[in-house]
């Protein structure tokens, strides 16, 4: 009996009482796996495996991608929401000094949380740090002698990884409130360059959810449907620059968790190759083979900035030494590039697998580029109509195996759907995650193959608009949660960069994203594609009705 309605929060209840008991746990196990997608990936054939993989690294389809370049520079930054550059113009010019900036953003923070429903981004904040880094950038600024593109620029960190003196706590209500004695790689280099860092900005718990709902969190609302959620896991992160609280911050990607959220909220978002920031400093102490710290920003040129800020080798992180060094400027110039000539396959299955509602107006996008000069290719991708299921099965085992005896030991203080999620974990088969990686592998290696002929694939972000929220707090929706994830695993899977860009509105104001994917190591061309569509109007951030200007005069 497959599972087709939301389930919500006093019905989860009972059903993880059930799942406590071992015919219980044996019977929903099977009826998740079946709605998952799960026990269709034991029926495939040997075809459809290739021998167990001993490394996750992305494969590159291409060793030389030089592009050509029209020099176009990157897109104007618009009028609304501020960016990196216009903040950094009003600061340098005497308009407004950094710590004004900063006073203001957090300012509009804490207002956007006091709404009747939620919308506040952060969850916890440093304001005394924060305003004496501003004080420094503005001295900065006006001497000309600024640190780099986010100098003064406000932005913040998802709660999974470590802000030094706040608490990483993975959007749970159990773990302690223990602060951080270190920032994690990718805020100590945002630091460095004189980067703003607010505070940390809200998750749903453990990022098992892509949908924004958390038991343990007002979670905001999103900013454009307040009856919505505004998806996950980096709910916050998505809320606070669709809002224009802050122009970038940092979010983590396992199955969606950046490119969701920044598609729901109406802004951009891009994963990284796997492997190209360092993961330290990541609230779990590893990760598993498919998370990814990437930005959600209001343009593609802080999107840019903040990768090649993050990016390179720590020392620590083993993934990282795999990476090509990326040159100084290098994504910033791939912004100007236009895609004259560039080869875009379109994944038809994909497309065909989504609401109108999405197509339409990625369809629409996708002819702004063709315009533009790109070439639209009809590609296939074999076996990618499994990667959700392959994907809830290694995120969702990895995450299990290295769940702590301390938090196993927690789990009824968890939300039931998390607490779902876990206990059915538990009841997969032995031999479940090795087989998923046989079958990962192939699809990896063809989705090489097909990135040998194009040069970027192009799908939709999510299948559906941003789903209704519940008045009961959480709940359990396998059809929501597939509609969020579908299309993102497969860059999760592959470890290929993938961005999403916003491409247009529902009837009732919900945005919706495109999605592009590129060969491994090679952001610049993905970025490209996002600026070509920012630069010809196809994507731009539209202000919600609770969006604010912390430049605008007062």
């Amino acid at each position: 009996m497959p599972i087709r309605r939301r389930i919500p929060e006093r019905a989860l209840r009972p059903i993880v009482a059930v799942l406590r008991t071992k015919p219980g746990k044996q019977l929903v196990s099977q009826l998740l796996r079946s709605e998952l997608g799960v026990t269709a990936l034991r029926s495939l054939g040997d075809e459809s495996r290739s021998p167990l993989p001993f490394a996750a690294l992305p494969i590159a389809a291409r060793r030389e991608r030089s592009r050509a370049s029209s020099h176009l520079g990157p897109p104007v930054p618009p009028a609304w929401p501020p960016t990196s550059r216009t903040i950094q113009h009003a600061v340098r010019t005497g308009k407004l000094t950094a710590e004004q900036v900063a006073e203001r953003a957090l300012d509009a923070a804490r207002n956007l949380a006091a709404h009747r429903l939620s919308l506040g981004p952060l969850v916890d904040t440093d304001p005394v740090r924060a305003l004496s880094a501003a004080r420094l950038s503005t001295a900065r600024l006006r001497s000309g002698s600024q640190l780099g593109p986010f100098d003064g620029v406000p932005t913040a960190i998802k709660e999974e990884v470590n802000v030094l003196g706040m608490a990483t706590r993975m959007g749970t209500g159990w773990l302690p409130q223990r602060p951080a004695h270190a920032d994690a790689a990718a805020v100590d280099r945002l630091r460095a360059q004189g980067a703003v860092v607010l505070g940390q900005t809200s998750m749903t718990e453990y990022g098992l959810s892509p949908l924004g709902a958390n038991a343990h969190r007002e979670m905001p609302r999103n900013p454009h449907n307040i009856s919505h959620l505004a998806g996950g896991s980096s709910t916050g992160s998505a809320v606070g620059v669709s809002t224009g609280v802050f122009c970038v911050a940092l979010g983590v990607d396992g199955g969606g968790s950046i490119r969701v959220p920044a598609s729901h909220c109406g802004v951009f978002g891009l994963k990284p190759t796997f492997g190209r920031i360092p993961l330290s400093g990541h609230g779990t102490g590893g990760g598993g083979s498919m998370l990814h710290i990437g930005p959600i920003a209001a343009s593609c040129y802080d999107i840019a900035a903040f990768v090649e800020i993050a990016a390179g080798p720590d020392g620590v992180d083993a993934a990282c030494e795999a990476a090509p060094k990326l040159e100084t400027g290098e994504l910033v110039q791939a912004l100007g590039r236009g895609v004259r000539g560039l080869s875009i396959g379109v994944v038809e299955s994909q497309w065909s697998a989504a609401s109108k509602e999405v197509t339409d107006p990625g369809r629409e996008s996708l002819k702004a580029l063709e315009q533009a000069g790109a070439r639209l290719v009809p590609v296939e991708i074999p076996g990618v109509a499994h990667a959700p299921a392959l994907g809830y099965l290694t995120l969702g085992l990895e995450f299990f195996s290295g769940f702590s005896t301390g938090a196993r030991q927690h789990l009824s203080e968890l939300g039931p759907d998390v607490q779902l999620v876990i206990l059915a974990l538990g009841a997969c088969e032995p031999d479940d995650y090795l087989d998923a990686q046989c079958i990962r592998e192939k699809l990896r290696r063809d989705t090489a193959a097909v990135l040998r002929s194009v040069d970027v694939l192009a799908l939709p972000t999510t299948a559906d608009i941003a789903p209704e929220a519940s008045d009961s707090g959480t709940f359990f929706d396998p059809q929501a949660l597939d509609a969020a994830c579908r299309f993102a695993f497969l860059a999760n899977l592959t470890g290929l960069p993938a961005g999403t860009a916003p491409v247009g509105r529902a009837q009732n104001g919900l945005p919706l994203g495109l999605q592009i994917v590129g060969d491994a190591w090679d952001e610049a061309t993905v970025l490209q594609v996002l600026a070509e569509l920012e630069r010809c109007g196809a994507a731009r951030v539209v202000r919600p009705p609770s969006g604010v200007d912390v430049l605008a005069d007062t």
